[in-house]
């Protein structure tokens, strides 16, 4: 069994056991959480949503509150000197299913 959800604008395949890591929710470790925009269900038989399977809701509990690899943006122009380093981190949760 297996469904394709989604969460903060990304699609995931996810299954029993499985554990993801979506961006930013608004909930702490430990709590239970439930994606409700389930695109597709396969249960032996396959499930299509337009655009979502109705009454389909996958649930699991939030693992660990981290961030993720920070990325690294640098400019640089040759000849004048100019360059700019700068950086920037998402916000992730890990989350089991």
């Amino acid at each position: 069994m297996y469904a394709v959800i989604v969460s903060g604008g990304k699609q995931y395949k996810v299954s029993e056991g499985d554990v993801i890591r979506v961006e930013k929710l608004d909930v702490e470790e430990g709590a239970k959480v439930s994606f409700d925009e389930v695109l597709l269900l396969h249960d032996g038989a396959l499930k299509i949503g337009t655009p979502t399977v109705k009454g389909a809701k996958v649930s699991g509990t939030v693992l660990k509150n981290g961030k993720a690899k920070k990325v690294i943006v640098y400019r640089y122009k040759r000849k004048s000197g100019y360059h700019k380093k700068n950086g920037a981190q998402t916000a992730l949760y890990r989350s089991e299913d």
